[in-house]
C-alpha cells in the first residue's frame, strides 16, 4: 500500500529545528531594529547639537542695540542742512576742526582726502567726530519677541540713546581692521591672515603628502624600514595639535629663523625678525595635516584596481606612466576628499598658532609670507574673552565669516574633485 504522506527529510546535522530557527531569526531582526534606532537617535542628537550651535551663533549676530552719540549730529549741521546732506568740502572742514593734526596726517597718508569720496569722508566724520557707541545689546529672539520690554528698559535706563536693529555681519565688519571699539572692529586682518596661512599650508602639504603616498603604495618594498615609516605616519595622525605647535616653534621659528623671517632675502624688519610669521604658521599646520593627507591618499591609491595597472604594463607603459596617466586620475577624487577634510581641520586650528606666536591684536594687514599675522579662530577667542557683550556679538559674527570661508574653500575643492571624476568617466 502506497502512502500519500510526503517523506519528511531530516534536518542536516548542526542545523536548528524549525522553532529554534524562527526564534534565532526573530532575535537577529530585533537586534537589527534596535541598532537602527540607536543610529537614528545618534544622528538626531548630532543634528540637534549642530542646530543649537547655529542658532546660538545667529541669534548673537543680529539683534537690537542701544546707540548713543558722543556728539549730536544736529550740532554739526550747517545753516540748517543736516550732516548727511553736507558737501564733501563741508564734511572735510568739520573733520579738520574736530580731530587732531596727527590723526589728519595719518588719514592723509592712508589715502589723500582729494581722492576720497564724499561717502568716505562722511564715514570718517561719524566715526571720529560723532563717535557713536553701543551701550546695550539684545539677542535676536529677545529683539523679536520682547521688543516692548526692551523699549521700556530703554526709556528708563538710556533716555538719550537710540534703539536700532543691527546686523553685526556687514560689509564694514569684513572690510574693517581690528579695533578696541566694538562698533569699529572688523575681521579684515584676521581674514587675510587665514587665507595666507591656508595657502601656505596647501602649497606645502598637498604635493608632499600625495608624493609620499605614491611612494609608499607604488614604489616602497615591504621591508622593516618602510613598515616603521607607515606605523609612525599612522601614529602621527593622532598626535595633539599643540605638539605640532611646539615642533613648529623649535624648528621654523628658532632654527629656521633666517628663512621664515625673510632676513635671507632682505625683506624682514624688526617686527618679524623673530620668525613668528605666516610662513612658520603655514609650515606648522602643513605638518599637522600631512599624516591625514598621506593616509587618505594611500587609501585612494590602494582602491584603484590592479587590473588597471596590469593593462598599462601590458601596453608597454613604464611604472611612472601608469601612475601618472591611470592610477592618479582614478584616485584623485578620493585624494581630494581627504585633502578637503584635512584643510578644514587646519583652518579651525588655534593651539599651534598660539604657540608659534600669532598676534592676538594686530591692525596691520599681512603683505606676504614674512608678515606678522592673526587668524579668524584666534580673533574669535580674543573677542570671547572680553567682558563686554558687544565683543561676544562680534565673535558670533566672526564665526559666521569663518563658516563662510570654510564652506567656500570646501565648495571649490568639491568642484575640483567632481571635475576630476567627470574627466575620468569620460576617458
Amino acid at each position: 500500500m502506497i502512502s500519500n504522506t510526503p517523506n519528511q527529510q531530516p534536518a542536516p546535522a548542526g542545523m536548528p529545528k524549525e522553532e529554534e530557527y524562527a526564534r534565532l531569526v526573530n532575535r537577529r531582526q530585533r537586534r537589527g531594529r534596535i541598532w537602527a534606532i540607536i543610529f537614528q537617535i545618534s544622528t538626531l542628537v548630532g543634528i540637534l547639537a549642530l542646530t543649537a550651535l547655529l542658532y546660538n551663533v545667529i541669534t548673537e549676530s543680529f539683534g537690537l542695540v542701544a546707540m548713543e552719540n558722543e556728539v549730536n549730529p544736529a550740532e554739526l549741521a550747517i545753516v540748517g542742512v543736516p550732516l548727511e546732506d553736507l558737501s564733501k568740502e563741508q564734511l572735510q572742514a568739520i573733520l579738520e576742526a574736530n580731530v587732531s593734526a596727527g590723526l589728519l596726517r595719518r588719514l592723509e597718508d592712508d589715502q589723500p582726502f582729494a581722492e576720497r569720496t564724499r561717502e568716505n569722508i562722511l564715514e570718517l566724520v561719524l566715526e571720529r567726530v560723532v563717535k557713536p557707541s553701543i551701550i546695550a545689546t539684545w539677542p535676536l529672539q529677545t529683539s523679536i519677541f520682547q521688543r516692548d520690554l526692551i523699549e521700556q528698559e530703554m526709556a528708563e535706563k538710556y533716555p538719550n540713546a537710540v534703539l536700532e536693529f543691527r546686523s553685526w555681519v556687514n560689509p564694514h565688519f569684513v572690510s574693517n581692521t581690528q579695533s578696541s571699539i566694538p562698533i569699529q572692529a572688523g575681521v579684515r586682518t584676521a581674514l587675510l591672515g587665514s587665507l595666507w596661512v591656508t595657502f601656505i599650508t596647501i602649497l606645502f602639504a598637498f604635493p608632499v603628502g600625495v608624493g609620499a603616498a605614491i611612494y609608499l603604495e607604488e614604489y616602497a618594498d615591504a621591508n622593516a624600514i618602510n613598515r616603521l615609516i607607515q606605523t609612525n605616519i599612522n601614529n602621527l595622525a593622532g598626535v595633539p595639535s599643540i605638539i605640532y605647535g611646539m615642533l613648529g616653534l623649535a624648528i621654523f621659528v628658532r632654527v629656521m629663523e633666517p628663512m621664515t623671517s625673510g632676513s635671507f632675502l632682505g625683506v624682514t624688519d624688526s617686527a618679524t625678525a623673530n620668525g613668528r610669521t605666516i610662513l612658520s604658521a603655514g609650515l606648522a599646520l602643513a605638518l599637522l595635516i600631512l599624516p591625514l593627507i598621506i593616509i587618505n591618499a594611500q587609501e585612494a591609491i590602494r582602491s584603484v584596481p590592479s587590473t588597471l595597472r596590469q593593462a598599462g604594463y601590458g601596453l608597454g607603459a613604464t611604472q611612472w606612466q601608469v601612475i601618472w596617466h591611470h592610477v592618479l586620475p582614478s584616485a584623485m577624487p578620493g585624494i581630494m576628499t581627504g585633502t578637503i577634510l584635512s584643510i578644514s581641520r587646519a583652518i579651525g586650528e588655534t593651539a599651534p598658532l598660539v604657540v608659534i606666536g600669532a598676534s592676538t591684536f594686530i591692525a596691520v594687514d599681512p603683505s606676504g609670507p614674512f608678515s606678522k599675522f592673526t587668524v579668524l579662530p584666534i580673533q574669535i577667542y580674543q573677542w570671547t574673552s572680553r567682558p563686554q557683550d558687544e565683543f561676544r556679538n562680534l565673535a558670533a559674527a566672526a564665526i559666521l565669516v569663518l563658516l563662510a570661508l570654510l564652506l567656500t574653500l570646501n565648495a571649490s575643492a568639491v568642484l575640483l574633485r567632481n571635475r576630476f571624476s567627470i574627466a575620468r568617466a569620460g576617458m
